[in-house]
């Protein structure tokens, strides 16, 4: 109780003074952003709050992606209103999180993100109120309720590219960490100190890859040069926060070039790491079948089809499995159940590390059992595999792993025959396999090929049962 008056009456000249900085106002005619370009909901936002005396602006995302021409996927508002404040002036809003707390403004489907200007943390333990800021042992933030200015929310943002302010009134950008600059020499640059930023949250690190292969930026040298021996503080992000952070990493519409920087930052390891020993071990068939199917997942997002995480996920923990398979079947288990307990303990796993849900964890499983039971075609299994609800998205992955150099004596293009068949030509086709007495999954010998690997369904990822 004492300390705690004691507290209370410091003189606010001992805490140390925040970094403050004075903006670099472009007005409308130095750049193209005009008011009409940003959310309606989103301007209304910011205006409503402007007249009833809080300062508030467009931020962030938004701000950049119109300065490059990109159309931005959400509208973000900063302000000097609380949450609590924020909800006061808008029936349709609703306060969300703890670790950091911000209002959600709700217009139908659409939903516009205000969040409070934060200020840096207290650097003294005796200064630090748990209830609104909290750090770990190694520095990384566990709580970020510190409200402050709108110059100290400049500073405590992750990059320059992100501390952009649009006022609505007077459609200037407020810049105040020469972001401009950045976009304009397409450059990833952290506000700060890099390694002090990282070691706040390691997800930055992940943040920056992410940005840098959408906008197809660099990451600047210094802001880069930490991210390697940091990589490993990526095990003490929780699992379900770090799941959010791999789709948003490959179902975006650039994950070829986001899992090439993961590699080449050693980003990849934390987040996979069964799947990136077997990378180490064989690097020409792993780094083939998960760019693949990540090319794959890129084309169909640009052509707006649906994609789901189950058939990414099944691509990315796949190159890890089979060994594991083999040493349960030297073992003396049958192929099947080596396949399921091989797959439960890879999945168990990899829990561990990202929090994939039970709706893609089944999924998963099932798209990787299926490949043990493509080659099992005599008698009616294959009509029978043919009316299972995961077939299609097994035959896709059964294609990928081909395309990556998968030797399966043509089981590809065998299944790709019996879906266009007719009935008759079917029983034909299972009657060679019969003659051949091949249960083991080796393509039937035939007169005519009908189209081979050219008459080929392209592989999917949004197996249909799996969305």
């Amino acid at each position: 109780m004492l300390k705690k008056l004691f507290k209370s009456f410091r003189s606010p000249l001992k805490r140390k003074a925040h970094p403050r900085s004075t903006p670099e106002v472009l007005s409308s005619r130095q750049h193209a952003l005009q008011r009409a370009k940003f959310s309606r909901n989103a301007v209304n936002v910011v205006e409503r709050l402007q007249h009833a005396g809080y300062q508030a602006y467009l931020v962030g995302g938004c701000v950049r992606d119109l300065l490059l021409g990109l159309q931005p996927k959400d509208f973000d508002v900063a302000t000097s209103a609380t949450p609590e404040q924020v909800r006061a002036e808008f029936r349709n809003a609703r306060v969300i999180g703890r670790r950091f707390k911000l209002a959600h403004v709700h217009f139908g489907r659409e939903i516009i993100e205000v969040a409070t200007f934060r200020a840096n943390h207290p650097q003294g333990d005796d200064e630090e109120d748990s209830h609104l800021s909290s750090r770990n042992e190694s520095g990384r933030i566990l709580r970020d309720n510190v409200y402050g200015s709108l110059e100290d929310d400049a500073q405590r943002r992750d990059f320059t590219i992100n501390a952009l302010y649009f006022d609505v009134t007077g459609e200037r950008i407020l810049d105040y960490a020469h972001g401009v600059h950045d976009i304009r020499n397409r450059l990833i640059r952290l506000i700060g100190d890099p390694e002090q930023r990282y070691l706040e949250d390691p997800v930055r690190m992940l943040r920056a890859v992410r940005f840098a292969a959408k906008l197809d930026f660099d990451i600047e040298k210094h802001s880069a040069a930490p991210i390697r021996q940091l990589a490993s503080k990526l095990r003490d992000i929780p699992s379900a926060r770090l799941f959010d952070e791999v789709l948003k990493l490959f179902l975006a519409g650039y994950a070829e070039h986001t899992f090439d920087l993961l590699v080449e930052y050693d980003l990849f390891a934390p987040l996979f790491p069964a799947s990136a020993a077997a990378l180490k071990r064989n690097p020409d068939y792993t780094g083939t079948l998960i760019r693949q199917a990540l090319a794959n997942t890129d084309d169909r997002i640009a052509q707006g089809k649906p994609v789901t995480p189950a058939f990414l996920f099944a691509a990315l923990l796949w190159p890890a499995l089979p060994a594991r398979v083999l040493q349960l079947q030297e073992r003396g288990m049958p192929p099947i159940p080596a396949m399921q307990e091989a797959a439960h303990d890879l999945i168990a796993e990899q829990c561990q590390r990202i929090a994939i849900p039970k709706r893609f964890t089944l999924p998963i499983r099932e798209i990787w059992d299926m490949q043990e039971r493509l080659p099992r075609r005599s008698g009616k299994r294959a009509d029978l595999l043919l009316e299972n609800p995961r077939f299609r998205a097994g035959y896709d992955f059964l294609l990928l792993r081909e395309d990556a150099g998968e030797e399966t004596g043509g089981l590809g293009d065998w299944w790709t025959d019996y879906q266009d068949a007719t009935d008759s030509e079917r029983r034909s086709m299972i009657r060679d396999l019969s003659n051949r007495q091949d249960d083991a999954g080796e393509g039937p010998a035939r007169k005519r090929r009908r189209g081979g690997r050219n008459k080929r369904r392209g592989p999917r990822t949004d197996a249909p049962a799996g969305e």
